[in-house]
């Protein structure tokens, strides 16, 4: 049978999800039934959102994978904890010795140089240890098995492999440092497409390896050993072997905004959530009557203008910032910054924001626990580099790091770098109302303030608030918008100075999940129609 898995000619309409005694929500049907198996095996959120990140790992490798980083929000018995698991910088590192093998003065997207230690291992045992309630080799066991026994992949993961690929052959043919890149992810050279089977043996070896030493063989034995080791052959030697065996993830006070009654909490610097609640804190500022208003969708776009320039500005590692970032917080700032919106587009200083690649899943059970996680690669498939023999592809998160020393998020010997991964989380008089989160590199805080908009100010459902066509900030004065943005708002935009470009499809555009838990406990879920999405639940 013949079909195009992309040719969708008309409209399609999801309505929310119901269920009591789990959910689960990410980009991928295969990694939400493994979060809903590990629910039912008697897991508890915790256990259902480790089995799920561990399982995006390998469904959905153009975008996480095991040398990514993780960031989480853990609602357990009616308290939230934040979880910054983002890596550092190597020890080997300087500034001067990237700027000799980088005369344009930036720093490399794909390689070695752009490659941390990676934080997203070391968060599945620490959280499983603190509040799971299975063993972590119980929550790896779909993951291994995926990996081992293979997957079919779907239209869109399809579509982002095929043109990694692509992209991967103009860049990286004839380097060698990137053949086990094209060993593990390609069928001899040739992308993976929509239907086919995918399977990562060397992947499946190195998860029961983590599952079996509890994460230690990844930072303290042969994985590290091997990456330490590849490392010194192909790149420039920067790692050391303290800088994989000292990492811990940190347990982190998640910072909050109130926004019309409603707490919205992001993890703090040096994530970008707090980039998401400058805007909001601005935002509460103003009424907004109606959603598709020219007056809304203004001053959305310009109070995101203006958190950014803050945040690029000064978000970096905590310990070398030189504000308190709480500060960006405190209601008479917001009132402060919003008196400099006008009716006509502005321009705040910014770096042009580059692509990247991440999953964001959440999962809620039955006894009120809820989970709000992020997994990233990166850019795509990050780095290029993948361990030999383990199937472990690192991220490149370093590539965000500057090369000028005045700048806050200068590149220093282990220093994390401005992250763009956030989980969401909303709250009310204390209790609950759910994990959200929205993919998508500089898009996350963009997409996080339209879905909190949506939902509180509008009024819309979980499926209804991911739904509606969204804009982005690019740089300057270019905003995005999705095709189904309303044409008339879209040129009323642009007649007040914004440069309005229409994107052809939505993929730059975040994918996002959100689920919702009613006073009588009954969950309510809402997942990305710009995916292979789905929800889990019983």
């Amino acid at each position: 049978m013949y079909f195009d898995e992309l040719y969708q000619p008309y409209a399609s309409n999801r309505y929310c999800i119901t269920a009591k005694n789990g959910m689960v929500a990410t980009g991928s049907n295969l990694a939400s039934a493994a979060g809903l198996e590990v629910l039912m095996k008697g897991g508890n959120a915790v256990d259902a959102a480790v089995a799920t990140a561990a399982a995006l790992t390998v469904v959905e490798p153009t975008a996480n994978g095991l040398g990514a980083d993780s960031f989480a929000l853990v609602w357990m018995k009616d308290q939230l904890y934040g979880l910054n698991s983002s890596g550092y910088a190597p020890s080997g590192i300087t500034r001067e010795d990237v700027l000799k093998n980088n005369p344009d003065g930036k720093m490399p997207t794909h390689g070695w140089t752009p490659v941390m230690v990676p934080g997203a291992v070391k968060a599945w045992p620490t959280l499983v240890k603190r509040f799971g309630r299975l063993s972590l080799k119980e929550d790896l066991a779909p993951a291994i098995r995926y990996a081992e026994e293979g997957y079919p992949l779907g239209p869109m993961l399809a579509k982002m492999w095929e043109r990694s690929v692509g992209i991967f052959h103009k860049r990286f043919d004839g380097k060698p440092e990137y053949d086990e890149w094209f060993r593990t992810f390609t069928k001899d050279g040739e992308s993976y497409h929509f239907g086919e089977m995918v399977r990562l043996p060397n992947h499946a070896r190195t998860l029961r390896l983590i599952a079996e030493t509890d994460g230690d063989a990844f930072y303290k034995g042969e994985i590290a050993g091997q990456l330490i080791r590849q490392s010194e052959r192909d790149g420039h030697g920067y790692f050391r072997y303290e800088d994989l065996a000292s990492y811990e993830s940190q347990w982190v006070d998640p910072i909050s905004v109130n926004y019309r009654g409603y707490d919205v909490w992001e993890i703090p610097p040096n994530g970008q959530g707090i980039t998401a609640l400058i805007a909001l804190n601005i935002l509460k500022e103003f009424e907004f009557p109606e959603k598709e208003s020219v007056e809304t969708y203004h001053k959305q776009i310009e109070a995101m203008k203006i958190a950014f320039a803050d945040t690029k500005h000064y978000v970096t590692d905590p310990r070398k910032m030189t504000v308190d970032y709480h500060d960006f917080l405190r209601p008479e700032y917001g009132a402060m910054r919003a008196k400099e919106i006008t009716g006509t587009a502005g321009l705040p200083s910014f770096t042009e924001p580059p692509k990247s690649g991440t999953v964001y899943m959440c999962t809620a059970d039955g006894e009120g626990n809820m989970v709000s996680l992020i997994q990233s690669n990166y850019m795509g498939f990050g780095s290029g580099i993948v361990l030999e023999g383990y199937g472990v592809g690192l991220q490149n998160r370093g590539a965000d790091f500057s090369l000028n020393p005045e700048d806050a998020n200068v590149l220093e010997p282990l220093k994390k770098s401005y992250h763009t991964i956030i989980p969401g989380f909303l709250t009310k008089d204390g209790k609950a109302v759910g994990p959200f989160g929205v993919m998508g590199g500089y898009m996350q805080p963009q997409g996080h303030v339209q879905v909190v908009m949506n939902t509180v100010d509008f009024h819309l459902n979980p499926q209804m608030a991911l739904d509606a066509p969204r804009w982005q900030w690019m740089k300057d004065k270019t905003v995005s918008v999705e095709s189904s943005f309303s044409n008339q708002i879209a040129q009323q935009l642009a007649a007040r100075g914004h440069d309005i470009s229409v994107a052809l499809n939505s993929s730059g555009f975040g994918r996002g999940q959100m689920i919702v838990r009613l006073d009588n406990g009954v969950l309510v879920g809402g997942t990305e129609s710009r995916t292979d999405s789905n929800i889990a639940c019983y």
